[in-house]
Formats: C-alpha cells, sequence, structure tokens
C-alpha cells in the first residue's frame, strides 16, 4: 500500500509537471479524429520494434481515450509489435539477436524454463520480468516456444496496462483541469485517485506472487 501510496503521488506530481506539454500531445491526437485509434495502435506497435518502453504509449492511451478504450488500444498496439518482433527475432535477423543474447545468463535461464512449460512461464514472466519486456519478446522468437503460445502469454501483460491506463486517465484529468472546465468537486478527485491507489496495489501484489512463482521454476 505504501508503494501505491508513493506511486500515486508521483503520478499526480508528474500530471501537473507535464500539463502542458501532455495537453498539447492530446490535442494532437485527438485532432485525428475516427484514424485515432489506429495511428496510436500502429505507432505503439513500431514503438515496442523500436525497443521504445511500453509504459509511454499507456499512459498517453489512457490520457486520450479514457480508461476501457485505453486498455484495449494499448493492449492492441502491445501485443501487434510484440508479435512482429518475436517473427523478426525467428525468421529476420535471428543471428544478430542470438549473438546479442548468448552473453545474457538470464537469457539461459529463461530458454530452459520455456522449453519446460512456455505458457506458464511466459505468462508470469509478463508479469513480473526478469529481462526487459521489448527485449523478451525478441529473445523468445529464439526459443522453441509456438507463436499461438507466445500470443495466449500475452495476457500476462494486462495488470501493467491497466495500471498505466488508469494513471493516464488520472493524468488526463489533471492536466486539463482548469478555469475553462466545468469544475468537478473534490470527492471525484478523491475517487479518482483512490481508484489509482488501488490499481496500483492489486498489480503490486499480483507482480510479487509471480516472482514468487518464478523464484520456484
Amino acid at each position: 500500500m505504501g508503494v501505491a501510496i508513493v506511486a500515486a503521488a508521483f503520478i499526480l506530481w508528474g500530471a501537473r509537471r507535464s500539463a502542458p506539454h501532455l495537453l498539447a500531445f492530446l490535442a494532437g491526437v485527438r485532432g485525428l479524429g475516427g484514424w485515432a485509434p489506429l495511428v496510436f495502435i500502429l505507432t505503439q506497435a513500431a514503438g515496442v520494434v523500436a525497443f521504445i518502453p511500453g509504459t509511454v504509449f499507456t499512459l498517453v492511451g489512457g490520457a486520450v481515450f479514457g480508461f476501457l478504450r485505453g486498455v484495449l488500444y494499448a493492449f492492441a498496439g502491445s501485443a501487434l509489435g510484440s508479435t512482429a518482433a518475436f517473427l523478426i527475432g525467428r525468421y529476420i535477423a535471428r543471428d544478430a539477436i542470438e549473438r546479442r543474447l548468448m552473453g545474457m545468463p538470464r537469457f539461459q535461464s529463461v530458454d530452459r524454463a520455456v522449453a519446460a512449460d512456455a505458457v506458464r512461464i511466459v505468462f508470469l514472466l509478463r508479469l513480473s520480468p526478469i529481462m526487459p519486456f521489448n527485449v523478451l519478446n525478441y529473445a523468445l522468437g529464439l526459443t522453441a516456444m509456438r507463436l499461438r503460445h507466445f500470443l495466449v502469454a500475452l495476457s500476462g501483460t494486462l495488470p501493467g496496462t491497466i495500471v498505466y491506463a488508469y494513471a493516464g486517465k488520472v493524468m488526463g484529468e489533471l492536466a486539463v483541469a482548469g478555469p475553462a472546465e466545468v469544475p468537478k468537486n473534490a470527492a471525484y478527485y478523491i475517487v479518482l485517485v483512490a481508484g489509482l491507489v488501488a490499481t496500483v496495489a492489486a498489480t503490486f501484489v499480483v507482480t510479487r506472487a509471480a516472482r514468487r512463482a518464478l523464484s520456484e521454476v
């Protein structure tokens, strides 16, 4: 709970600090109209392939599209980009990626664990990664994991996506709050922030459980 409160406080501080930049970016994305979701999904997919942290996109998705659609679009973009990276690692740049990963002990551990129980292990890795998310996408392309199992295990990214999309929604709400907006009472913001704290706390519990399960593999 303490971690959740600190994280929520940091997000609230960041919202105020980044408000001018966030407002400009939101205006640009919203100006795309009906194309905005597709552009967002494709941009995030390209970002995942290019090793750009997906949390950035998920925060923006929550701020631009709201919580539910933010989760949906961010997950779609992440899944598309992750699948592309997986296929690149398996069929296009296999030798280069293999040379890069051979010196990483964590990759050796992942390779052995995936061979034993692919879906369960990768699902747990998505919940509590021992390798960076974008690197893991390429690394899994070098294993014997089947593509359909890779896609199923992507569901492990949902808790994190939910947290960051909700945080993005909070940041968006705070960034646009001002004299020009219809004022919302204090209860609205209390509920908003309380929801963020609860979401972060729940995800923290899930992540700890996943880490314990991985330690037993």
